[in-house]
């Protein structure tokens, strides 16, 4: 599939090409009370070895759900390890009250971790439509995150035959929607900005950054397909499927050649 004037494309990673909070809520329920054997329960640490009980499972698993929710991680003052360790240690104390137990909450994260990652999965159509696409254009994963979870992120899913680079944000000086990284991402493809397209789920990040970088076109992944409330920034492109991707790039080349027939058109009438 070559494109007139568009050479790559550069895909987000969570929730865009892999469901990343689907993974991080299947986690969280499968290590509720009796949901899995012990070795794959991080909630039942809690119910057989320190006795409490499934209600108190439960909000200390909601707790550290919406702490990853709100998550601010600055690398320079804590490792993403410790920082995620703190939250369960947090939740475990603001719901059982006591002193403070590290080793548990330990524990609790390296089980939730290992589970999540074992549901990060890139599906077999996304990988299809990665293959037919790579035939025309060049592809780039741009994922913004610290560099330790993204890295293994990227190994679980196993995407990386997929694309001709890929880059974390958490390596580089600045992440999305820094116009640096998008640039930097041009350099390694060698590719110029208005001749590629963003893909990703966040307005803020995905769509800002392709917009602030001069992208040529900047697609918005928008399962729910309801409008936000602020629709600041404008992406030129929203699909309810990354699978709907083909037929928007489809779509600009028809737009393109319209354009060059009209231009040609013009310039024999002159």
């Amino acid at each position: 599939m070559g494109l007139h004037g568009v050479k790559a494309v550069f895909f987000d990673l969570d929730n865009t090409l892999i469901d990343t909070a689907a993974a991080g809520r299947r986690a969280i329920e499968e290590v509720l009370p009796f949901a899995l054997t012990r070795h794959l329960q991080v909630i039942n640490a809690l119910q057989s070895k320190h006795h409490y009980g499934e209600g108190e499972a439960r909000a200390v698993c909601d707790k550290v759900q919406a702490k990853l929710l709100k998550e601010c991680h600055d690398p320079a003052k804590m490792c993403i390890t410790d920082l995620r360790i703190s939250h369960w240690e947090e939740a475990i104390q603001e719901t059982t009250g006591g002193e403070a137990n590290r080793d548990l909450a330990a524990e609790c994260y390296y089980l939730w971790k290992t589970t999540r990652l074992q549901h990060l999965t890139l599906a077999e159509d996304t990988r299809a439509m990665l293959t037919e696409l790579r035939k025309g254009l060049r592809l780039l994963l741009l994922t913004n995150g610290d560099r330790q979870t993204q890295r293994e992120k990227i190994e679980a899913c196993a995407c990386e035959p997929y694309f001709d680079a890929i880059v974390v944000g958490g390596e580089q000086k600045e992440e999305k929607p820094a116009p640096s990284i998008f640039h930097y991402c041009c350099d390694l493809l060698g590719v110029q900005p208005a001749e590629c397209v963003m893909v990703g789920d966040s307005l803020d990040t995905d769509i800002q950054g392709g917009l602030n970088a001069g992208l040529k076109a900047t697609v918005w992944l928008n399962k729910a397909m309801t409008a936000p409330v602020d629709t600041s920034p404008v992406p030129h492109y929203i699909i309810s499927s990354v699978l709907d991707l083909p037929a928007v790039l489809q779509k600009m080349e028809h737009y393109i050649n319209a354009k060059l027939g009209t231009d040609h058109m013009a310039g024999s009438n002159e």
